[in-house]
């Protein structure tokens, strides 16, 4: 039951996510060039439903803007905001959505977070395992 909310809920963030905005990409070797100094950085996020509220904490990184390719290849560097989002298609075809600002490169491993607020963290990806980087803000 809890598994299939989760996936649900990972459903539909996807889509929010995605769904009408503009598509970036960008190389492995350019994403790891560009976290090159980039520091963890705990963050805190918000959501006001009156009476209700509602903090979320998750560990990301501390980048502020990144330089990828638009759907002409032409360079442009987008802000990174807690909605900007992260597709990854991994070689064997599977795809891993998730923020990119709760992306950390450790050890030749993605780990990062489909959720600000319930944890929802992602099963590690492999450098090598990663066919194509796509975002969207």
């Amino acid at each position: 039951m809890k598994k299939s909310l989760m996936t649900g809920c990972i459903l539909i963030l996807s889509i929010i996510i995605f769904s009408s905005c503009e598509t970036y990409h960008l190389s492995t070797e350019s994403l790891l060039t560009q976290f090159a100094d980039t520091q963890k950085e705990t963050k805190t996020n918000f959501i006001f439903a009156y009476p209700l509220f509602f903090p979320g904490v998750v560990t990301g990184n501390d980048l502020r803007g990144i330089m990828c390719l638009d759907k002409n290849d032409q360079k442009v560097i987008i802000n990174i905001t807690n909605h900007t989002g992260v597709r990854i298609t991994k070689k064997d075809g599977k795809r891993k959505t998730f923020y990119f600002d709760t992306l950390i490169i450790q050890d030749s491993v993605i780990n990062g977070s489909a959720s600000h607020f319930l944890g929802l963290t992602i099963k590690p990806i492999k450098l090598n395992d990663i066919e194509k980087i796509e975002l969207q803000k």
